[in-house]
């Protein structure tokens, strides 16, 4: 973390009750800092089944935010969320693509809903992610974490570019384990506490679930490609991604699920392993959106990734008008669906140009 960036700045930390947020206020806590905190909450209303450890996770941050001399103010963005990412994440699934809802609510919650609640009045918004700025030639970057495996550049590839000014990551440099033993040396709370998994306010609540209580269910065929054969029946389009192997419930497999017809409500899926119709190397995006102030074009040669994963692709990248472009990618890559993001890095993978969204 650099001095220079946070001296005599106001600094708000989103504390989400994890053990990286936590190590979060301890980095500035060593500092002799004691900024102010913040939980955001984003659950649902109803507890029942729904209730998603938020409970937990205030009780965590609360102590956290104590043991530091830090305050800690619970900013309400259920309906923002309710009604900014889930209506985004059902309007893509429900038209056949496949959305990443996390990567919408850094842009629209944590780094938008927040703002224009409280974080206006301050100059900095600090959270736990694994990811670093950099000042390069007098313009802010996001950069990557030494951690390949907890990278999450890919996760706040489409923040604005006056969001990633604000923004300061002081456990980017970290490895993950790392920050675990600082939390282990602190005695923090939650320092053995597991990671959450998928959708950031699910909890222990299944996707399917959570798409089926919006969408419902609307049966149709499975086709298998190569013969235009009914073999079974699905629940709804929407449970189910191109490339996807598992949970198909059909015999004889393995079977991979290679198209999406929108219109017929039909599921095509394809026998054998690795079926080529899976592999694409050339896939346009539109909307291709920069996260650096005053950088409008991408390199010729570049670094990508289509979803959370350690490994990066080669690519060339065309750029046509209208802020779309075209990938071609050196290798052939798995599962290329449309809506994913494709995030776009340097020929080092270091520094993240931004993201777009794939159009088939």
């Amino acid at each position: 973390m650099d001095i220079q960036e946070i001296k005599d700045k106001r600094i708000a930390v989103l504390l989400s009750g994890g053990v990286d947020s936590s190590v979060v206020v301890y980095e500035f806590a060593r500092l002799g800092l004691h900024p102010d905190c913040f939980y955001i909450k984003i659950g649902p209303e109803e507890k029942e089944e729904w209730d998603c450890n938020s409970e937990e996770d205030l009780e965590m941050a609360t102590s956290v935010a104590h043991r530091y001399g830090c305050k800690l103010q619970v900013i309400d963005c259920h309906k923002e969320y309710w009604d900014q990412v889930t209506s985004y994440t059902m309007e893509k699934v429900k038209a056949g693509f496949t959305p990443n809802p996390d990567v919408m609510c850094n842009r629209l919650i944590k780094f938008g809903a927040f703002d224009a609640k409280m974080g206006h009045d301050y100059d900095l918004i600090a959270t736990g992610h694994y990811a670093q700025t950099e000042w390069i030639a007098g313009r802010k970057w996001l950069t990557t974490s030494p951690d390949p495996v907890k990278d999450q550049t890919d996760f706040l590839a489409q923040i604005y570019d006056w969001q990633l000014k604000k923004a300061i990551f002081p456990i980017g440099h970290y490895a993950k384990n790392e920050v675990r033993e600082i939390a282990e040396q602190e005695h923090l709370i939650n320092a053995r506490r597991k990671d959450s998994q998928g959708i950031c306010f699910l909890g222990n609540i299944d996707y399917n679930e959570y798409v089926r209580r919006y969408l419902g269910e609307q049966m149709g065929d499975i086709i298998e490609l190569e013969t235009g054969k009914k073999i079974g029946e699905h629940r709804g389009l929407w449970f189910h991604t191109i490339g996807q192997r598992k949970g198909l419930g059909l015999g004889g497999g393995p079977w991979f699920v290679v198209k999406k017809d929108v219109a017929q409500n039909l599921l095509y899926v394809s026998h054998g392993y690795d079926p080529a119709t899976a592999y694409k190397k050339d896939f346009p995006l539109h909307d291709f959106h920069f996260l650096t102030e005053g950088i409008t074009e991408l390199p010729a040669k570049v670094t990508f990734k289509i979803r959370h994963t350690p490994e990066y692709h080669t690519a060339t990248v065309e750029q046509l008008s209208d802020g779309k472009c075209l990938i071609h990618s050196t290798e052939n890559i798995h599962g290329v669906a449309p809506g994913q993001f494709c995030v776009i890095y340097d020929e080092q993978h270091h520094r993240c140009f931004g993201s777009g969204e794939i159009t088939l």
